[in-house]
């Protein structure tokens, strides 16, 4: 199946210490087939082989994922599913002793052609996936080309689907340029989203429906429909990203400039709500990012 020729972004978005995350496990990010770049931002999958329990946290994207897990000490016929609505929250997942998992995530708004109702119904929630959809080779097993293209094939015959997907997983491999666009409100709402996160001058609701000749209301009936949540939530997830990633940088920041940046009332606000999301001030989350590597953790292999 045809891949897009650029690779998934390299970004560390939403991820809290990115650097140790990648020091304790294989993480990386695929690209699906071209039929299905539309909706799917990337696969991604984590390896691990730790002597102690690693806990990592993530402040989520505005998206819907599949998780698809596998833990060998739990036997050959192990596994779960499950779709991942849209976390409102922090999200906190402790890893330990060997495992993989496998997961998809779409962009925001993309995953309403693969649901038979308004995404927001997922919101908040994680839901096992039907036993038998997951036939076959598991999306945990084999090489990464192998995972992802275990994940594609899934995907291109998941009922519901969009009407643009090809009949056949073999008929997957066209090229992204060739694949037909999504479906009139699905793609407004893939748009919007990912006009607030690439365009940091959109900062109100009623100011992004004034420059779309449309309404408050009925972005928010689109938002809750396709996304999950309102459009107001989506501007505000991606700022405290952004912010998060200010107090990354390593060097000082000037908060009110970042604060006014980023569209707060002021910087007492942004840190508050920065402390609210990630339970970190920016300074401590900072001081955080240096403290020792713990050494000898991983098993080597």
């Amino acid at each position: 199946m045809k891949k897009c020729d650029s690779g998934p972004r390299a970004d560390n978005r939403g991820i809290l210490d990115p650097a140790r995350l990648r020091r304790e496990v294989r993480f990386r990010r695929r690209l699906p087939a071209a039929a299905l770049l539309p909706y799917v931002e990337h696969y991604w999958l984590i390896d691990w082989d730790l002597d102690e329990p690693f806990e990592q946290r993530v402040l989520p994207h505005p998206a819907v994922n599949l998780v698809f897990r596998r833990d060998p000490a739990d036997g050959p016929a192990s596994g779960s599913a499950e779709v991942a609505g849209v976390g409102r929250g922090l999200f906190r997942i402790t890893l330990a002793g060997t495992g993989r998992v496998s997961g998809v995530q779409f962009r925001p708004g993309g995953f309403r052609p693969f649901w038979p109702g308004p995404v927001a119904e997922l919101t908040g929630e994680r839901r096992p996936l039907p036993a038998g959809l997951v036939g076959g080779r598991h999306p945990c097993d084999g090489t990464d080309d192998e995972r992802a293209a275990t994940l594609d094939a899934l995907l291109l015959t998941w009922h519901p689907r969009p009407a643009s997907l090809p009949a056949s997983p073999s008929a997957a491999g066209v090229a992204a340029a060739s694949v037909p666009a999504a479906d009139p409100p699905t793609a407004e709402a893939l748009a919007l989203a990912g006009e607030i996160r690439t365009d940091r001058s959109v900062l109100r609701v009623d100011d992004l429906a004034r420059r779309h000749g449309t309404t408050t209301r009925r972005l928010q009936r689109l938002f809750l429909d396709h996304v999950g949540v309102g459009p107001k939530w989506v501007i505000r997830r991606y700022r405290i990203q952004e912010a998060i990633e200010h107090a990354a940088s390593g060097g000082p920041v000037d908060w009110a400039a970042v604060a006014a940046d980023l569209g707060y009332a002021d910087q007492a606000h942004l840190i508050r709500e920065f402390a609210a999301e990630t339970g970190l001030t920016p300074a401590a989350y900072a001081r955080s990012l240096h403290r020792p590597a713990r050494s000898s953790l991983s098993r080597p292999g």
